[in-house]
């Protein structure tokens, strides 16, 4: 079952989202709704949403003060934020609450709904991999798994240039770390942490090549927050030191006809 909380205080506005939600849910799923910030705190306690549709400028307490004070005791909660505001501040701090979709006023049927499905799809899958202790027989169909990690491998190659750890794209895809481990290595047949890598020292590589930066930045250009451990990943990929590679590099350069 999913449990989703709509909070806006326009009437009009609250019944259209509602409207719309209700279509997507089976007759097991409830829907709560609300038009305050405080409302929407208490009802998130005490029910626990999967799925929160946030209003920002609602009376009591806004949004994201809402918000912050949601995900103190609902971290993995889906959110979907409407705002009348494009406003970069409120996209920094959506950022931060680990917000899944930030729409601006008025927001079109058809968008909204897409949205939607797509929480609700994710929802969906964390309700049924939540457990560690599954079998292969509750993995789920195949397609939804490539499809999650065709999702995941788009959003690794957007964001491997800084530091991207196997939590932050687990929650992007609306899956527990361990279940997402699991199944990006079944898909993709290597370890995500291997994979990453891979990406950063081909990029760490290509500066290496074209640029006359020291190591220490090239490190922190591919997402390393540890230079000692950038060197140690590099010379486990590529045999060589970065600098030693540098060298070989301009050797074979200067030999070029």
């Amino acid at each position: 079952m999913s449990v989703v909380l709509i909070v806006e205080d326009e009437l009009l506005e609250l019944e259209f989202l509602k409207s719309i939600v209700i279509e997507e849910l089976s007759p097991a799923d409830k829907i709560l709704t609300c038009q305050s910030g405080i409302q929407a705190v208490k009802l998130a306690k005490r029910y626990r949403p999967d799925i929160i549709v946030m209003d920002l400028l609602i009376p009591e307490m806004d949004g994201l003060q809402a918000l912050q004070e949601i995900r103190k005791f609902l971290p993995q909660a889906s959110i979907m934020i409407l705002s009348a505001y494009s406003d970069f501040s409120y996209a920094q701090t959506a950022i931060r609450l680990r917000v899944q979709e930030y729409l601006l006023k008025p927001v079109k049927p058809s968008v909204f709904k897409k949205m939607f499905q797509e929480l609700l799809a994710g929802t969906a899958l964390c309700h049924i991999h939540v457990d560690d202790e599954f079998d292969e027989g509750e993995l789920g169909p195949r397609t939804n798994q490539i499809d999650i990690i065709e999702k995941s491998l788009k959003y690794i190659h957007e964001n491997y240039k800084q530091k991207l750890t196997l939590q932050m794209v687990s929650s992007y895809v609306f899956l527990n770390p361990q279940y997402f481990s699991r199944i990006f290595k079944k898909q993709v047949g290597v370890t995500y942490i291997d994979y990453i890598n891979k990406l950063k020292i081909d990029h760490a590589c290509k500066l290496l090549e074209t640029t006359n930066y020291p190591a220490y930045r090239i490190s922190s250009e591919c997402g390393f927050t540890d230079p000692s451990y950038f060197n140690r990943v590099f010379v486990q990929q590529m045999n060589m030191t970065p600098k030693a590679y540098r060298r070989k590099h301009l050797c074979a350069a200067r030999h070029m006809p």
